[in-house]
């Protein structure tokens, strides 16, 4: 049955993905199981959606609460799911007003039109520029991708959007060096996921909140892949101590529907007007309720001191690793966010720990990339650790 499935969506998708020829059935905990009924240990949750794994009660109560009352109705009406929740991410970010849409991509789009809708509407038609750094990743619309900091995703899309730039990041220096009169915005991942899990300094940020405001730039701060507990605190950049005048939002938020998210300070918000951007799916009343469950278990179930207590078990266990094999260069990342580097490609690595029960993800050619639920357990990370070790022994020879 699974080559079966597998052969049909050969022929059906659009081949823009390499997926492994693997049909997932169901979930529980940490745990995925296949059509065929074959248990993997979980470290990629979706790509760091899945915060709460799998079968949550709080979720799924959530959930199917919302769909006996309804699905969907137009942003031209109000209800109440959208409202608690903005209200809620408000209180808990430092920040003012919230806009929703489906996806990190689409929040990214939607941060970059709010930051050049502020700055025309108080400034001028030239401070329009915006600012990301080399090796981001901001997702795949055209915008985003354009936002993006790396040659590889731009291969056969020029041209792109005008009026961004690349710069070195956690190089306060380079940065300095890059502004001018017209740029409007500085976008930044507080760990940079898709470019290898690289954390920023702290000191760097600081800095950068510092440019901003002498230069009346607004400060975006990327955290599809960091943010909702991710690191051990809410947000990322609470960990930092530096606020951003907006901050993107998706993945771990829904828990494993799909929404995005873009939280503004007062200031920000002014550059949109009615009319001026749009989302239809965007505070759908289903996904709203999925998100308030997230933030709710979080809270009850103290889960940033989970994090917090779990990423120091695994940092220890895999610096464990690092001694045992002279090919593991560097372990670096926060929280439930952390990555590997090699000296050798992973992907073959990432393929047998598949075949041994393990899901992970790279991020980039020579990272293993370590995001799994936020309710991981030390056993859970034992496993992992002894089926990663199993499948690297060999590589020492």
């Amino acid at each position: 049955m699974m080559e079966t499935l597998v052969s049909k969506g050969k022929q059906c998708f659009i081949n823009n993905y390499a997926p492994f020829p693997i049909v997932f059935d169901k979930g529980e905990g940490v745990y995925l199981k296949d059509i065929e009924g074959n248990q993997y240990l979980d470290f990629v949750a979706g790509i760091a959606v899945n915060a709460l794994g799998y079968g949550n009660d709080t979720l799924v109560q959530k959930l199917k609460e919302q769909v006996d009352k309804f699905l969907h109705c137009s942003n031209l009406y109000y209800n109440e799911p959208s409202i608690q929740l903005a209200e809620t991410l408000v209180e808990l970010s430092g920040l003012d007003k919230v806009f929703f849409c489906n996806s990190g991509a689409e929040a990214n789009e939607a941060a970059i039109k709010l930051t050049r809708k502020y700055a025309k509407a108080y400034y001028d038609n030239n401070k329009y520029e915006l600012i990301t750094m080399k090796n981001s990743f901001h997702g795949r619309t055209y915008g985003a991708i354009t936002l993006t900091g790396q040659e590889k995703y731009h291969k056969g899309l020029s041209p792109l959007l005008p009026g961004v730039n690349y710069c070195d990041f956690n190089d306060i220096n380079a940065l300095k060096e890059a502004i001018t009169e017209q740029t409007c915005g500085i976008l930044i991942e507080p760990i940079q996921g898709e470019g290898g899990i690289r954390p920023a300094d702290q000191e760097y940020l600081k800095a950068v909140r510092k440019l901003c405001d002498e230069h009346d730039i607004l400060l975006i701060f990327d955290e599809v892949q960091c943010g909702i507990g991710r690191t051990g605190s809410l947000f990322a950049y609470q960990s930092y101590d530096v606020l951003p005048d907006i901050v993107v939002l998706a993945k771990g938020l829904g828990g494993g529907v799909p929404i995005g998210a873009v939280i503004a300070n007062e200031k920000a918000a002014k550059g949109f007007e009615p009319g001026d951007h749009a989302s239809t799916f965007g505070g759908n009343p289903l996904v709203c309720s999925g998100a308030l469950a997230v933030l709710e278990e979080i809270q009850n179930k103290d889960l940033l001191d989970h994090v917090k207590d779990k990423s120091t078990y695994l940092i220890t266990k895999l610096n464990g690793l690092k001694d045992k094999y002279s090919f593991i260069k560097e372990i670096r990342g926060k929280g439930l966010m952390l990555g590997i580097e090699l000296n050798i490609g992973v992907q073959p690595i990432i393929t047998q720990c598949l075949s041994e029960g393990l899901l992970l993800v790279p991020a980039g050619k020579t990272i293993i990339r370590f995001v799994p639920p936020l309710i991981i357990e030390n056993h859970h990370i034992d496993q992992a650790i002894d089926i990663l070790d199993k499948v690297l022994e060999p590589y020492t020879e």
